[in-house]
């Protein structure tokens, strides 16, 4: 029977899970998919803290946050995947339609920053999933987190691959007149038909571009992830897509390599297979290439840089792109903490 193409999924099928001993098969392309997967599950869940420590020392930021857990976008290289697995579900298609939602996340923010003697430092939103997600559109926990953000005047980063955050540009222009906030939109590719496939349910590569373009007039400062880079894919994009976003108004960007850790594997050679079967040893050979013969990296620093050949002119195409279009460029602002006091703003009147 011919395989029929799932619109917005970017999982092919729900891989096994290796905390699990049992194990089930479902595809995508099952006779009852539409009625059966292809819906988004949204889960409540009750943390007991919002605010992560970031401990890896390739990492620049001190905390992160994340409202929701899985994500609906379906990236098929996602690294955060297998962290799906600790609640039992799968990397695969569940981790974009088993959606776990934080509705109690603005309080418990609010009760970090009431913590005695805590010093305020940048905290990152989406450091594992999107907090932008489609189904952050009628949940609005995000925009509750930025409101908390701005109430207690405490610098913030976003990072997200959908326009949605335009929705929020009343709260993010305040927070800018305090030097409280920065965006870092994704953007690995401008190429829209790969963009398609390759992140299914984030917004469109001109929605993304023209989101970049209105933050930045409404001057927040504004950033791009152009990552990850994936060999045989999106790596001949590089000087267009870079000249692309300068032109837009970003003040820098980023990247980062492919890595295909743990359950990440199998899901992206499934993708590969479907919708570049041509490209795939071919892709999959580039990016072991890049981590001394292996799809993935866990070591810090390493992870991030890579080695060889491939790694090499990616970095040197990167170097090239920030000299010709990004030389002239204000470098984004290190945030405001001193506005912050662990009281709400609307406090400060009766004093």
């Amino acid at each position: 029977m011919e395989k029929e193409n799932i619109k917005g999924q970017g999982a092919v099928a729900n891989i096994h899970n290796h905390f699990i001993k049992n194990r089930y098969e479902t595809s995508i392309y099952q006779d009852d998919y539409e009625e059966e997967i292809a819906k988004t599950k949204v889960l409540e869940v009750f943390p007991k803290t919002i605010v992560n420590t970031v401990k890896s020392p390739d990492l620049s930021m001190a905390y992160s946050m994340n409202p929701y857990q899985g994500c609906e976008h379906g990236c098929a290289y996602c690294f955060a995947r297998p962290t799906h697995e600790y609640w039992g579900y799968s990397a695969g298609v569940d981790f974009e339609r088993i959606i776990m939602a934080k509705k109690n996340a603005p309080q418990l923010l609010e009760k970090f920053f009431q913590k005695r003697g805590y010093k305020p430092e940048p905290i990152l939103m989406s450091g594992n999933t999107d907090c932008y997600q489609p189904v952050e559109r009628k949940l609005k926990i995000t925009r509750a987190l930025l409101q908390t953000c701005l109430d207690y005047r405490h610098p913030v980063h976003v990072l997200t691959k959908n326009a949605l955050i335009t929705r929020d540009l009343d709260i993010l222009v305040k927070l800018a007149e305090k030097n409280l906030v920065t965006v870092s939109l994704s953007i690995p590719t401008i190429n829209e038909d790969l963009r398609r496939k390759l992140e299914p349910r984030t917004s469109s590569v001109n929605t993304k571009l023209k989101a970049l373009q209105t933050l930045s007039n409404e001057g927040i400062p504004t950033h791009v992830m152009v990552a990850p880079m994936i060999p045989g894919l999106n790596t001949p994009e590089i000087l267009p897509t870079v000249k692309t976003i300068a032109e837009m108004g970003a003040r820098g960007f980023g990247y980062t390599l492919v890595r295909l850790n743990d359950t990440v594997e199998p899901v992206f050679k499934e993708w590969l297979e479907e919708h570049y079967p041509d490209r795939k040893d071919k892709v999959l050979h580039q990016i072991s290439s890049m981590h001394g013969g292996k799809l993935g990296e866990k070591q810090v620093f390493k992870r991030r840089i890579g080695e060889g050949n491939i790694a090499d002119m990616i970095h040197t195409t990167f170097k090239i792109a920030r000299q010709k279009f990004f030389a002239d460029k204000e470098p984004l602002p290190e945030l405001a903490t001193h506005y912050f006091d662990g009281t709400k703003g609307e406090q400060l009147s009766l004093f």
